[in-house]
This record gives C-alpha cells, sequence and structure tokens, in this order.
C-alpha cells in the first residue's frame, strides 16, 4: 500500500516557527531542522476543537505552537479541568511509540497552532537529527516524573477526601444524637401525638427541631432553619440547640426564649449566619398552645376538616441584630387537631419543571389525613416529595414536625 506523504509546509511559513521554544529540537542546527519540519504539517486549532480523544488511534506527534492546550484526565474528560501543555512541549508521543490508543482528551482553550509531526517522518528523519533522540529521553523522563507527581498529588487528595468523609459522617452522627429521635415521639402520653421527620441535602443539616417536657404538662417545641448547608451551618445549628435548650428550661414565654436566643446568636457572629425558627409551649391537658415566631414559614393546622395556615406574630430572624423584640400568640388545639410544623425545604421542593411543591401540596395531604397515625402521615409525605421531584435526593434541608391532640378513641388505644 503506497501511503501518501503530508503536505509539506511553505518556507517562509516554516521560518517564523519558534524553534528555540522546543526542547524536543534544542542544539538542532537550523538550517538542518528546516529540511525535515518541511514534511511535517501545521496545524490551526480553534477554541474547543478537540485534537485526540481516549481511546482514539494515534501514530503521530504534535507539538504546541501557540496557544492553550489543555489535557483531560479521568472517565468524565469533557467536563473535568484540564492540564495546560506548555508551548514547545509534546503531546502523543507516547502513543506514537508504542503504537496503543491515546489514553487523554486533548482540546485547544483558545485559537492554537500545533506543528504534527507524522510518525514515519519522526522514525525516518526528526530521530536521526542530532539531539532529537537524547531530547526526546529527556522529555519522557521528564514527563514520567510529573505523572508520578500527579499520581501522587491524586492519592493524597484521594486520602483527605476519604478522611474528611469520615469526619463529616462523624459530625452527622453526633448532630443527630444531639436531637430528638426521628419517627415518633413520646408514644406512650395519653395526651399528644408527636412525629417527625428531617433529611439534610447534605451529609449534616443546618435544619433542626426539638420537643421535650419543661414540666410536667408543659412541652415545649420548635423547628429551625439555618442558612446555608454544609458544616458550617451544621455548627451554628448545635450552637443554636444548646443555647435553645437552656433558654426553653428558664424562660416562661416563647418571645422571650427567641428574644434572648437571637442577641446570643448576633454577638460574635463573623460568618454573617442567621437561623429562622417557629416555636411554642403546649399545655398537653388544656391544649393551649402559645407560640412566637423568628422569620420562619407559618405552620398548618388542620382542624374540624379544613387546613390552613395558622396566624402569625412578628418577629425577624435570629442571629443578624441584638435586641430585636418578639410576640406570642395563643392557638387552643381541641382533641383531633394536627399542627403541621416545616421548613421550606418541604415547600420549596421542585419537579422537573421547576414548580414548587407548595404550601398546597401539604394542605392537600393533611386534608386527606384524618385520624391516620402520625408516621403513616410522615412516610406518605415523605414518598410524595420522592414522586414530585422525581429524585431521592433533596435539594435542600427537610424538616417537619406533626403535632396532635388525641382524640377520646385515641387516648383509648393509647391506654
Amino acid at each position: 500500500m503506497c501511503v501518501e506523504p503530508p503536505p509539506s509546509l511553505d518556507p517562509s511559513t516554516t521560518a517564523s516557527l519558534p524553534y528555540k521554544d522546543i526542547p524536543l529540537f534544542r542544539d538542532v542546527k537550523e538550517d538542518v531542522l528546516l529540511a525535515a519540519v518541511h514534511r511535517c504539517e501545521l496545524l490551526p486549532l480553534a477554541p474547543g476543537q478537540v485534537l485526540l480523544t481516549p481511546g482514539q488511534t494515534n501514530e503521530d506527534i504534535f507539538i504546541i505552537l501557540t496557544g492553550t492546550v489543555t489535557v483531560h484526565l479521568g472517565a468524565d474528560s469533557y467536563r473535568s479541568k484540564g492540564m495546560a501543555i506548555p508551548v514547545g512541549q509534546c503531546i502523543g508521543e507516547f502513543s506514537a511509540i508504542d503504537g496503543r490508543p491515546a489514553s487523554a482528551l486533548v482540546r485547544a482553550e483558545e485559537e492554537a497552532t500545533v506543528l504534527r509531526i507524522p510518525q514515519q517522518v519522526f522514525w525516518s528523519h526528526m530521530v536521526l537529527l542530532p539531539g532529537v533522540a537524547r531530547n526526546m529521553m529527556i522529555s519522557l523522563v521528564e514527563r514520567t516524573r510529573l505523572t508520578n507527581q500527579l499520581t501522587l498529588e491524586a492519592q493524597r487528595e484521594a486520602l483527605e477526601l476519604s478522611h474528611l468523609r469520615k469526619e463529616l459522617d462523624l459530625a452527622r452522627d453526633l448532630q443527630l444524637n444531639m436531637l430528638p429521635p426521628q419517627g415518633c415521639l413520646f408514644p406512650e402520653h395519653p395526651d399528644i401525638e408527636i412525629a417527625t421527620l428531617m433529611e439534610p441535602a447534605t451529609t449534616v443539616a443546618g435544619d433542626f427541631f426539638d420537643a421535650f417536657f419543661v414540666d410536667n404538662k408543659r412541652l415545649f417545641v420548635c423547628i429551625g432553619d439555618v442558612s446555608g448547608h454544609g458544616l458550617g451551618a451544621a455548627l451554628f445549628m448545635a450552637r443554636s440547640v444548646g443555647l435553645l435548650r437552656v433558654l426553653a428550661n428558664t424562660e416562661t414565654t416563647p418571645d422571650a426564649v427567641l428574644r434572648r436566643l437571637n442577641d446570643s446568636l448576633a454577638e460574635g457572629n463573623e460568618a454573617a449566619l442567621f437561623v429562622t425558627m417557629f416555636c411554642g409551649y403546649l399545655d398537653v391537658t388544656s391544649g393551649q398552645f402559645t407560640y412566637s415566631n423568628g422569620g420562619h414559614c407559618p405552620p398548618l393546622l388542620l382542624q374540624n376538616g379544613e387546613v390552613g395556615p395558622i396566624a402569625m406574630p412578628k418577629g425577624a430572624l435570629l442571629g443578624v441584630f441584638t435586641g430585636r423584640a418578639y410576640q406570642s400568640l395563643c392557638l387552643q388545639l381541641t382533641p383531633g387537631d394536627l399542627l403541621m410544623v416545616y421548613t421550606d425545604g418541604v415547600t420549596e421542593a421542585e419537579n422537573i419543571e421547576g414548580e414548587p411543591f407548595g404550601v398546597q401540596g401539604c394542605q392537600g395531604l393533611l386534608a386527606e389525613a384524618g385520624q391516620a397515625p402520625l408516621d403513616t402521615l410522615i412516610n406518605g409525605l415523605r414518598q410524595s416529595l420522592r414522586g414530585f421531584t422525581s429524585s431521592q435526593h433533596l435539594e435542600d434541608d427537610c424538616t417537619l414536625l406533626l403535632l396532635r391532640r388525641r382524640t377520646v378513641a385515641g387516648l383509648r388505644e393509647a391506654s
């Protein structure tokens, strides 16, 4: 088979090539080199143009003359951040030598020019030039050392990432242990039913909830949402929960709890994080619920077969400015009434069209709740969110607390 020789370069064009910047041609006489270079091809590359792809058969050596050309390694090479190849360096020499396919994606990031040296030209002419073989060996050694260095750095980063994941897993466990267990709380209590759900968007969450008795008949409940995600939000959440438990046991009204909590969180808050919160005290005997709000979304109430948001007292989000005032309101819960307190990760969950689940989605579920067990309602809501978003993963922390006063029938079942 007759192999067609590559097009020759114009002498006027090759005369302007930056030979002194090409390590492969170091110490080669210019007139001797020009005679060999005339057998090569000058390739202009447009921005984004791919020169080599993984698995592609390649028998040529390419030298970067101008512009920025990057090499991308890994399975997701089209999206990964590439390593820029300096002007004058070679690409493709390994596959040209051993005949194996290219192992990386090579792409021009801006307008570039490369010199293509066909395999037959390199072995028949280039490698015979004095110094070229030695320069090629030096280049291969340098490339091997660089590859080894990058491999070691990648291994180090992988170990650090593995260690970080273990630390985050530990942080998640510690965070979950700070809060009441998810699911049904106080199942043996004769007057109330409580069920909870918390799913973080990342390993650790900025959302939180709490529920505990401050005396024999008063139950304190709260739900909060720290700005942002990740470790910073989780630490701010831990600080909020720790302060909140002390204040809930020392203050007598929810507005006083929020006022003092806000002042404490605002001091030294250099990260400018904040938290929205809803909290209240429930007299489990009488059903009187006294509550306060710090910039949180209104809970929903199922009462007498109708669902709607409860009236909300004014109150700013917590942790930004000291000296904020908060207010309290009272709500009478009758047997069978169901209160749903949630974070915006529930209502703002979106489907593939970008439409939010919304308060209406929650209202629809509560309207059909009746006296169904609260754990059934929790699971139903989670399945509805998964079906609505078509995803097992939420974009925001999702936290929910359901509180119901028991009916007479419910009291009999509990007893």
